[in-house]
């Protein structure tokens, strides 16, 4: 796995000394983690992809360069092996493990063929295919990155991102971002934003070929495993949208319930849990899956058991804060019919 960061809360608990989240296992594989700028981290990420794809490349011309000419029936199977599954990420580490063993054990005299094994296993360490992950907040995703995002997306190259959605610029002092929905006050936006949320799954999945899923695991650990494997499966660009409960957002229960709190999120229909999977069209299926069920929670309720929306109590009177109570409300009904409309059956359409 490799990693390019978005500058942010994610780049601050991810490459902090002295304790880090990214460790190497006993073999010593383990992800590369990269911090790159706020604005580029989607560009980083993608020019981080095409260097490794590159060189593996160059290592696939060089075997179907050695395959006809190697007089070891042991190296021609691992080489037609590795060819075949070059891009099988499951199994990539073990037909690679193959491959190198394979070429360090020949024996043979043919200086063209031991010439070719030694340029080969020159760059043994991209044998093994890798995971690109591109990280970072709305702050970059939804505003500031979402340039590059968009043209990283439509690439049409295997690479998944990864948005932690706490709905403000959270590291640079808690300024609205085009996540904040209406109502929230944030810095720039102290008397409640006044315009709804920016639907950043629903942008990704008009291009047809981008896997989108948006999550929130404290609703539901089956669906956020589920969307993350999928998308590392996916052979093209992924996106999972991650709602992330913020300090900012000024939870009166406090951090440490913020699992629970994902849980009410979605129940009231505030957050939204889907899948959009591609590959399903191939099958004569819906791509779009909705996890989320019908809203039954007290929306009012949970807005209200944050600081960022219940604090408006106090700049305006009742009515004027119960109808921008009342339009975070609306926006995401809207935002729930069409997702239900995306995920009515086929046949139906």
């Amino acid at each position: 796995m490799q990693i390019s960061n978005a500058t942010g809360c994610s780049s601050i608990w991810g490459g902090s000394a002295p304790c880090m989240p990214y460790t190497f296992n006993a073999d010593g594989f383990g992800p590369a983690w990269g911090n790159s700028l706020f604005e580029d981290n989607a560009e980083h990420g993608l020019g981080m992809h095409l260097g490794a794809k590159q060189l593996r490349n160059r290592v696939e011309i060089q075997l179907n360069e050695l395959a006809p000419i190697v007089d070891d029936a042991a190296v021609k199977t691992a080489i037609e092996t590795w060819i075949e599954n070059k891009n099988v990420g499951e199994k990539t580490r073990e037909y690679s493990s193959g491959l190198a063993a394979a070429l360090q054990s020949y024996k043979g005299s043919n200086p063209e063929v031991k010439t070719l094994i030694s340029t080969v296993l020159g760059n043994k360490d991209y044998f093994e295919k890798r995971s690109t992950w591109i990280i970072g907040g709305d702050g970059w995703a939804y505003d500031i990155g979402y340039g590059g995002l968009d043209h990283v997306l439509a690439s049409g190259e295997d690479v998944n991102v990864l948005v932690l959605d706490t709905e403000v610029y959270s590291n640079t002092g808690g300024q609205a971002s085009k996540s904040t929905p209406t109502g929230a006050i944030a810095q720039f936006a102290a008397g409640g934003k006044a315009i709804k949320k920016k639907d950043l799954g629903m942008m990704a999945m008009s291009y047809g070929y981008v896997y989108v899923a948006q999550v929130a695991m404290g609703a539901s650990q089956a669906q956020t495993i589920k969307a993350f494997a999928e998308a590392e499966a996916y052979h093209g660009p992924s996106i999972v949208i991650c709602y992330a409960p913020c300090i900012n957002h000024g939870i009166k229960d406090g951090m440490g319930s913020t699992q629970p709190h994902e849980k009410d999120a979605v129940t009231c229909g505030y957050w939204h849990l889907y899948r959009f999977n591609p590959d399903l069209k191939k099958e004569g299926k819906n791509p779009f899956v909705l996890d989320s069920k019908e809203p039954s929670g007290d929306f009012k309720a949970f807005l209200k058991s944050e600081v960022r929306y219940n604090s408006l109590y106090k700049k305006y009177s009742v009515d004027v804060v119960d109808a921008l109570f009342e339009k975070n409300h609306q926006d995401s009904q809207e935002r729930y019919a069409s997702y239900k409309r995306m995920a009515a059956d086929l046949s139906d359409k």
